[in-house]
């Protein structure tokens, strides 16, 4: 089971005027995150892409070629690329250079986006929220397939065997999809045999297990080997030397950026008690000591039918530069080689 991290290129900005001077210093402290995720051996990491003040990381291939050029086996990938509100031509541009700058080490995780931002920022309607996600994933896996293309479609200019250039060193950059808890999009990602990636950020990890028993047995009745479907977990997660530790590090952060976010989307304010209720055996939080995180991940793993990979989402919650890097270091030192 591959082990890896997904980052929002989190950053606190104390005033305008330090803005441009703490982002610098947020970002070259990430990309040492990323170099050190390399050497202790964990196998991805991911960039998100988010529009908000608090984010980083709106050009997250970016961050990943300058990542690229300081690691040497990771894998490196959005999480998730928003799709909707992106041309996938320049998309495929963007990450088949990253695949060559990293030597064949590129992915994307492609979804929809759980914000908004980047809709009224391109300029894209939400009343058009699926249909944009649709037409544009065939296109992006139309380019990837096919040196030149001929395409139409409604929110783009069409394409007339039209050749897009770079081609990656891989024959087939992999593209997984991100979903969160919408069965067409489980029975989407089955149908095309594209590897699955579902956030989990609250409740119970194995009450998803219907929508993935969904995906797998679309993907077999498209034609597809069991081998080919992968799923993977995205959760918030933090590895600590005991679990109190952990619980206790994590938590402050996590109130305070999951208390605003809720404002935005009229979810009640967080509190310990509810926070709690997501750390125990079968929520959906991965935090804790080595021993415990790694037993979670294994029993979420037997629950959803087996899964390929997990992320750990960390930078939410307000973490110090120095409690992530050693969070980072018990996930490749400890947590990782007791999955097996």
């Amino acid at each position: 089971m591959e082990l890896g991290i997904d980052s929002f290129a989190a950053v606190h900005v104390s005033s305008e005027e330090k803005r441009a001077e703490e982002s610098m210093k947020a970002l070259n402290e990430l990309l040492e995150r990323m170099q050190l995720a390399d050497e202790v051996g964990l196998d991805f990491f991911g960039m998100g892409e988010h529009h908000r003040e608090e984010y980083m990381d709106s050009a997250h291939a970016v961050i990943l070629a300058a990542a690229a050029a300081r690691t040497q086996r990771i894998k490196l990938g959005s999480a998730v690329t928003v799709l909707s509100a992106n041309d996938p031509v320049r998309v495929f541009q963007e990450f088949a250079t990253l695949d060559l700058v990293s030597q064949g080490r590129a992915e994307m995780v492609v979804g929809r986006g759980s914000f908004i931002d980047a809709f009224p920022l391109f300029g894209y309607s939400l009343d058009d929220y699926n249909e944009l996600f649709t037409e544009k994933l065939d296109l992006l896996l139309k380019i990837r397939d096919n040196r030149r293309v001929t395409w139409s479609g409604k929110f783009r200019p069409a394409l007339h065997e039209q050749a897009i250039y770079p081609r990656p060193i891989q024959k087939k950059i992999p593209i997984w999809l991100g979903v969160g808890g919408t069965p067409a999009s489980f029975v989407r990602a089955g149908t095309l045999g594209l590897p699955l990636m579902v956030a989990v950020i609250g409740g119970e990890t194995h009450r998803f297990r219907p929508l993935i028993d969904k995906y797998r047995e679309a993907g077999a009745k498209a034609g597809f080997a069991p081998e080919d479907l992968k799923v993977g977990l995205h959760s918030l997660g933090y590895v600590g030397s005991d679990t109190n530790t952990a619980l206790d590090e994590f938590y402050p952060g996590y109130a305070e950026a999951f208390t605003k976010i809720g404002k935005e989307r009229g979810w009640p304010p967080v509190t310990r008690h509810r926070f709690d209720s997501q750390t125990g055996p079968t929520g959906a939080f991965l935090i804790g000591s080595p021993e415990e995180v790694a037993e979670k991940i294994l029993r979420h793993s037997e629950a959803l039918g087996g899964i390929s990979r997990v992320t750990f989402q960390m930078d939410s919650a307000g973490l110090s530069h120095e409690q992530v890097k050693q969070s980072i270091r018990l996930m490749g030192k400890e947590v990782k080689p007791l999955l097996g």
